[in-house]
């Protein structure tokens, strides 16, 4: 099960209270003030992992505590501190305030770790107290709270390329096709219900990951069809692909790839900046060639890159993989720091 969004409470252990304690031992005649200082409490910490690409494990589990820091204790000894708690999610993980929308932190890489709450600092025994005024204290301070946080976390997938398109376009066929995975494919509309990833190869030492998004139509920003909630894991895609369906289908190839694109523009602009490739799917089941020569001279007059697959019978897959390997490496090589200086 695919689980992009989840709200946990997190609580940071307290800190521990101060001990009032005064020195008894024999032959040692006004002992003094001798009660340690209380344990901090642990913090809470979220850490990022390779090891889950899902949030589905918040969903059972929505509680977070650190351990509380230990009372301070007679004979000057301080209370232990208490152990941090470390939570760990997805790359590509986003933490946000849950009560005041604050965006805190974004995953980007593995190994990221960011405090959410701070534990509590533990109290002052009344050994801390003692002056020359004042060589006997009765005052020992209590431990401090720790910060407890409502969070929302929101994943987004991390993708080189994004497959969208109308359902049964064949995206799921294609990202079979070309890696590993196995989505569900089926001969009707919404088989794939969650978004998948591939690593596609490129040569023996290139390759990509490919995101299969489930299918959109029109209307799909106002919650036709599946809608428009997996469209966020896109949104670090550094290319998107359109299949577009050139069978005979009843509907019109360029009107296909019109609606797709104000679906995506309805619901980020940002996607609209991002480059595509056009790839037109299902040759096996061409009729006639005018659909296809249609979509061709539309993205010719548009300037957007074409081509023509067939994913059932792997026409045009090896110049599919070379090209987005390509289209790749020249993004790459754009936004490269190297390239900037």
């Amino acid at each position: 099960m695919f689980i992009d969004e989840a709200k946990i409470w997190v609580k940071a252990g307290d800190g521990g209270n101060g001990c009032l304690a005064f020195r008894r031992e024999k032959y040692v005649p006004r002992g003094g003030p001798s009660g340690g200082d209380g344990g901090d409490g642990g913090d809470v910490a979220l850490e990022s992992t390779e090891h889950l690409n899902t949030l589905l494990p918040f969903r059972y589990n929505r509680e977070f505590r650190a351990e509380r820091g230990r009372h301070g204790e007679g004979s000057n000894r301080q209370g232990r501190e208490g152990e941090d708690r470390v939570v760990r999610v997805p790359v590509g993980t986003i933490v946000f305030d849950e009560e005041t929308g604050e965006r805190l932190f974004d995953f980007a890489a593995p190994g990221q770790r960011f405090l959410v709450a701070c534990g509590g600092r533990g109290g002052r025994g009344n050994a801390r107290f003692a002056s020359s005024t004042n060589r006997a204290p009765r005052r020992a301070d209590p431990g401090e709270p720790g910060e407890e946080r409502r969070l929302r976390l929101e994943l987004k997938l991390l993708a080189d390329v994004g497959l969208v398109g109308f359902p049964n376009a064949g995206k799921s066929t294609l990202l079979a096709r070309l890696s590993a995975a196995h989505p569900k494919i089926a001969d009707y509309p919404f088989t794939t219900l969650e978004p998948c990833l591939g690593v596609v190869a490129v040569g023996e030492e290139e390759s990509f990951v490919l995101a299969d998004i489930p299918g959109l139509i029109e209307g799909a920003h106002a919650g036709h069809g599946l809608g428009t909630r997996f469209l966020r894991h896109i949104e670090r895609t550094r290319l998107l692909v359109h299949l577009v369906d050139v069978s005979d289908t009843g509907r019109d190839p360029v009107e296909d790839f019109r609606v797709v694109r104000n679906e995506l523009g309805q619901f980020s602009p940002a996607l609209l900046e991002k480059p595509v490739v056009v790839v037109a799917n299902k040759l096996d089941l061409l009729a006639g060639p005018e659909r296809l020569r249609g979509l061709q001279g539309f993205c010719a007059a548009e300037g957007l890159p074409f081509l023509a697959i067939s994913a059932v019978r792997g026409d045009g897959l090896e110049e599919f993989r070379h090209l987005l390997g390509a289209r790749l490496r020249a993004r790459a090589a754009v936004t490269s720091p190297s390239s900037a200086s």
